[in-house]
């Protein structure tokens, strides 16, 4: 076993970069709750910082009121800081990300203040022209506040709202100038925007409360606050909310769409749906497809917490072996958790997951994850399956070998810190210690979303949908 592959202190656990709240409720009904409790839906895809802004358009000046901070949603919100957040819209995020950018300056929404008012904005993504876009604004005097790039996109909308008549015209025009993947919903004293990017990389959909509007990441987020989903943003798509109506703009919508595939292996909530498309039901075809591609004889079919779950029940609907589970997942795991030494680091997988011994003793266990980055993660649950007394651990990956970065707002590391980078499936599997590791292929990805739908898999094929940047600008995401 390979001491230097498997104890790097990275973390082995991939992250979305963040999830997207908004609402425009005409009766001015429960507006800042509703946000609490979409950003609560949506706490798996960010854990590390988050915000709240809105904005009373009844009011005599129209003041926008925020407050964001480090930390889980019932963390930086207590009761008594949501009573002092009061307005008809309003917008949330949830963020998470890579090293050097966890600061409170960088949490959102961001609020900026110029000539034509106020704006805010939440991003989910991640801009592939952010730092040439920044260089352009710094040389005509812009100075920035924060080191993410969602920063750059406030500041390109601002200032094309000075030459148009509207916001959604500015949203327009900004959307010709930046690339990469973008979820935004943009918030002006009067309305509430929201805007996808051509491709669609990240989900974003619309619902309906009463006389209130909803956008979210998810429609869990819409489940969570009793709104009834109505649709898609379409990829390209403007939606503008006023008290007037709602209003689309299609026209950068195109058919040269790029999904991230990976929303469906991995990061959306099993219960949510976007595109058409149940993240549950990919995940069940996923572990279906596994065995077929990758049999075994074995007694216990388990899948590691929680996405690796459905995958797992998945696979037993299709082997016949019976679906079980070996995992107990400690679920109060927050920012605050304290990683252990280096001689402890065995440890911080322990706290997270146990093992349920009385399962897994003297049987044949098909262990079934969602995704191998470092390999780290993997080989401790395998030593911990084994250690309880399993005869074998057969290691079975929902997805293909992650072999490629991502630049649009996943934070999969460069290819060398990827296991599957370098060595044979074979190899991976000594590294592991497991009895047999399988991965799904590329090939039956079309099988989870639906023959016809353009996904992006470029973390797995190096396919990707626009040309990469020439430097490595991630790590500062929105």
């Amino acid at each position: 076993m390979n001491n230097n592959n498997l104890n790097h202190e990275i973390s082995e656990e991939l992250h979305e970069e963040c999830g997207v709240f908004g609402i425009y409720d005409l009766d001015g009904n429960d507006t800042t709750s509703s946000i609490y409790y979409g950003l609560f839906a949506l706490q798996h895809r960010g854990q590390e910082s988050c915000g709240i802004a809105v904005s009373d358009t009844e009011g005599p000046k129209r003041k926008v009121l925020s407050h964001k901070d480090m930390g889980l949603v019932n963390e930086v919100f207590t009761p008594e800081i949501l009573e002092k957040l009061s307005g008809d819209i309003g917008i949330g995020h949830v963020r998470y990300s890579t090293a050097g950018s966890s600061t409170r300056e960088n949490a959102q929404p961001l609020v900026l203040n110029y000539v034509k008012g106020t704006l805010g904005i939440a991003h989910n993504g991640n801009l592939i022209n952010a730092l040439e876009l920044r260089e352009e604004l710094e040389y005509t005097g812009a100075i920035f506040q924060t080191t993410i790039d969602s920063e750059v996109i406030a500041y390109h909308i601002a200032r094309e709202r000075l030459n148009c008549g509207s916001v959604e015209q500015a949203v327009a025009r900004a959307m010709d100038k930046i690339k990469g993947a973008y979820s935004l919903i943009v918030m002006s004293p009067r309305k509430l925007i929201a805007a996808r990017d051509p491709l669609g990389f990240k989900p974003l959909v619309l619902g309906k409360r009463e006389n209130a509007y909803v956008f979210a990441s998810e429609t869990c987020a819409l489940d969570a606050v009793g709104a009834e989903f109505i649709r898609d943003v379409l990829p390209g798509e403007i939606v503008t909310v006023t008290r007037d109506g709602v209003f689309s703009d299609t026209s950068r919508c195109n058919q040269n769409e790029a999904r991230c595939i990976f929303e469906y292996i991995y990061f959306a909530r099993p219960d949510s749906s976007f595109d058409g498309v149940s993240v549950y039901g990919s995940r069940i075809m996923a572990g279906r497809i596994l065995a077929k591609l990758h049999p075994v004889e074995a007694d216990l079919v388990v899948g590691v917490p929680d996405s690796g779950n459905a995958a797992a029940l998945g696979y037993s609907m299709e082997s016949g072996i019976p679906y079980g589970n070996a995992f107990v997942k400690n679920n109060y795991v927050g920012r605050t958790f304290i990683k252990p030494k280096q001689s402890q680091r065995e440890t911080s997988v322990k706290i997270k997951l146990n093992v349920l011994k009385d399962i897994v003793k003297d049987k044949r266990i098909i262990m079934i994850d969602d995704s191998i980055v470092r390999g780290t993660t993997s080989a401790r649950i395998v030593g911990m399956l084994k250690a309880a007394g399993a005869k074998e651990v057969h290691v079975r990956i929902s997805s293909p070998a992650f072999k490629h970065p991502c630049y649009f707002g996943t934070d999969i590391p460069s290819g060398d810190q990827l296991i599957a980078n370098g060595h044979t499936v074979e190899e991976i599997n000594n590294m592991l210690g497991s009895d047999s590791l399988g991965y799904l292929d590329i090939e039956s990805l079309p099988n989870l979303i639906g023959e016809g739908m353009k996904f992006c898999d470029a973390c797995f094929s190096g396919n990707y949908p626009m040309e990469p940047p020439t430097q490595d600008i991630r790590g500062e995401q929105g």
